[in-house]
């Protein structure tokens, strides 16, 4: 089921399949989020728990037991419950249940967010530890935006700025697009400005570690584009369909990473996972700005 919100300058769709954001359109009628064309990838904006990216043969450990789960975790497949909404805002709800339990073995309840503050949309993400024990969670955006958003421009034209000079580092994938444990300093031009090319991905996201925490994209001064600001999220990663010419990006704020190549991962021991106690409960909230 699609939800509606809106304010005098932005009005924004959801599906409560995942929580996942369909559209962002400005009163002047430009549409900022991709399509979910599935010619070159059927996605819009899905939120990414309790794992980014794959894991070694789908599979992972707790307790010494072993689990199965897909890419990007289960979240983004399953009907959210609707909590609340009002004109500008709305909240929804996943809650554990026996078929989530047969993957990922926790009470928990992870919850998404959203509202409009003018042309910005703040997302809020809450997980609530419900068990008895500690749980280890993964969690993510995959957001993608159309590029071009105008006539006249084309992919080319668009580029990454930063709001401060920074020196990321670039996490390096196998060529199995797992963690190959290796990472590389990503010079930016000017210490600020990422500049995309449809090659940049031809072997899949640039994913980027200790970069600033708002980027810009855009294709230069007085065109359209959009702000994120993820000030709590550790990485960003940068990517549309590999080997292809898609007319989008996807700008993805991430908490944690994928599995390490050829590791079958222990939740209670991959470090960049978080770690909530019986009754503790997680916020993590970010921003997407339109102009």
């Amino acid at each position: 089921m699609l939800h509606t919100i809106e304010n005098d300058f932005l009005r924004m769709t959801i599906d409560d399949t995942g929580a996942q954001m369909m559209s962002i359109t400005a009163a002047d009628g430009t549409e900022y989020l991709w399509s979910g064309d599935s010619a070159y990838w059927g996605g819009r904006a899905p939120n990414l728990f309790p794992y980014v990216g794959r894991l070694t043969d789908d599979v992972y450990t707790v307790d010494g037991r072993s689990y199965g789960m897909k890419r990007h975790g289960f979240s983004r497949h399953m009907t959210f419950e609707t909590q609340k909404q009002a004109p500008d805002k709305a909240a929804f709800r996943l809650a554990a249940t026996e078929e989530t339990k047969a993957v990922y073995p926790w009470d928990f309840a992870f919850s998404v967010a959203y509202e409009l503050d003018g042309s910005t949309v703040f997302i809020t993400y809450c997980v609530e530890n419900r068990d008895s024990r500690d749980l280890y969670f993964g969690l993510g955006a995959h957001p993608g935006f159309r590029a071009p958003l105008e006539s006249g421009k084309c992919f080319e034209d668009y580029r990454l700025t930063f709001r401060r000079p920074c020196q990321p580092w670039r996490v390096e994938m196998s060529d199995a697009y797992m963690i190959s444990g290796q990472e590389t300093p990503y010079p930016l031009e000017d210490g600020v400005t990422m500049p995309l090319r449809h090659s940049l991905f031809d072997r899949d996201a640039v994913i980027l570690k200790n970069m600033d925490r708002t980027v810009t994209l855009s294709a230069g001064e007085g065109t359209k584009g959009v702000t994120l600001s993820i000030p709590r999220m550790r990485y960003l990663g940068v990517w549309h369909t590999p080997k292809s010419d898609a007319p989008f990006v996807c700008l993805e704020p991430w908490v944690s990473l994928p599995a390490r190549q050829d590791v079958v991962e222990d939740f209670s021991q991959q470090n960049d996972l978080i770690t909530l106690s019986p009754g503790e409960i997680y916020r993590n909230r970010w921003s997407i700005t339109v102009f």
